[in-house]
């Protein structure tokens, strides 16, 4: 009799290297999503000895895909948000995407492109890969342009692409690979414009960060949400993103800061809490309590700067999206401690998690309130000068 662990190294080897590593993802962003699937973790554990071991593939290397994605690499993000995700794109997502492309879109232009990268590769012609990859991204811009701008053209892509994997979130993915790739040159100019980390993001670095901003987003104004992970990205704290936003509005009010250009960052701030929700579940699954407490706090930060720094917000969309993301957080917390008597204290009902309930959090929010407020009437007084 053949042992359960023995028939699934069996099945597994009857799959194509490129068919396991799919197989991976998806059973990946599966156990994110909250999905339990009997049996999995045999299969799992044999799929991440295999691919994750020593953190990628023995080819990886000369991978083509990994050349054609590579503009993509600072917009990625790992796990499965099938939330709203304005700026960044699931590293999930690019293996059924290369699947459509190698074997649906382009496969002979395909097949000689993975040709030639590793002939590069082989010959340590990085620069010449690196062309090439350029050379095959511009190709594929201009099918997927017209691929993608008829209706059917977009239906008959969906269906081909729920056959590489389950994700909804495949084809919004591949639209925002379009659009990155259109802008690519662009991107890594801003990129490289940007300090490599930003410790401190006050007045003066978010003005002159805006301006940045403001001069990419007139010739690439759909790119702007990548623009800005890839400010989020360099970010002592991402929620700081916001300031971008609330700098630009002439008031706190929830409603002004949602007309200025860069009102989408407050949507990304909440995209990102999502991100720690779905964490805080995987967490509390499998019994990582410091870890839990860790996102717990930085979920308290966020929601306590969105609060501070938006005002009305509980009447706006943004204010509805993070009540129920706080909702749904706290729903999670409370099952877990009530697993304990209540003679018992467990650490993530602590109400030290919410640094902002301390007499230092407290000064903090009176400081952040009168610089707001003296950073507000110097932007009104500038206002009416220029309009007398």
């Amino acid at each position: 009799m053949i042992e359960a662990p023995d028939r699934i190294q069996e099945y597994l080897k009857r799959l194509t290297p490129s068919a396991r590593g799919t197989l991976l993802i998806e059973l990946e962003r599966l156990e994110v999503c909250g999905s339990e699937i009997p049996g999995s973790a045999d299969i799992l554990a044999a799929l991440r000895a295999e691919f994750r071991n020593d953190g990628s593939t023995q080819n990886r290397a000369s991978n083509p895909p990994r050349y054609f994605f590579a503009p993509l690499e600072p917009l990625l993000v790992d796990g499965a948000p099938e939330h709203a995700n304005s700026g960044r794109i699931l590293r999930g997502s690019l293996s059924p995407i290369w699947e459509w492309i190698s074997r649906d879109l382009l496969p002979t232009m395909a097949r000689d492109y993975a040709k030639g990268i590793d002939a590069l590769v082989a010959a340590n012609n990085q620069r010449g890969a690196r062309q090439e990859a350029a050379t095959f991204q511009t190709k594929i811009v201009k099918y997927l342009e017209n691929t993608l701008g008829s209706a059917g053209g977009a239906d008959q892509t969906r269906v081909k692409l729920a056959t590489y994997t389950a994700s909804h979130a495949a084809y919004g993915d591949l639209t925002k690979i379009l659009c990155v790739l259109r802008a690519r040159d662009a991107l890594a100019k801003f990129g490289e414009a940007l300090p490599a980390t930003i410790k401190k993001f006050d007045d003066a670095r978010v003005s002159k960060i805006a301006k940045l901003l403001e001069a990419f987003g007139a010739n690439h104004a759909e790119a702007l949400p990548f623009a800005l992970t890839l400010i989020a990205n360099r970010l002592r704290t991402p929620w700081q993103l916001i300031r971008l936003a609330t700098k630009a509005a002439p008031s706190k009010n929830a409603a002004d800061i949602a007309a200025t250009p860069f009102a989408i960052a407050v949507s990304m701030v909440l995209d990102r809490l999502e991100d720690k929700r779905s964490a805080l579940r995987v967490a509390l699954r499998n019994n990582r309590v410091l870890l839990c407490r860790e996102i717990l706090i930085d979920i308290y930060d966020t929601e306590y700067a969105l609060g501070v720094r938006i005002d009305l917000l509980d009447e706006s969309d943004w204010g509805e999206r993070l009540h129920n993301l706080m909702s749904a957080v706290a729903a999670l917390v409370e099952a877990e401690v009530s697993r304990f008597p209540d003679n018992i204290a467990h650490v993530l009902g602590s109400r030290s998690l919410r640094s902002h309930q301390s007499l230092a959090g407290r000064l903090t929010y009176l400081a952040w309130k009168g610089r707001d407020a003296v950073s507000g009437g110097a932007a009104y007084c500038r206002k009416l000068i220029g309009q007398s």
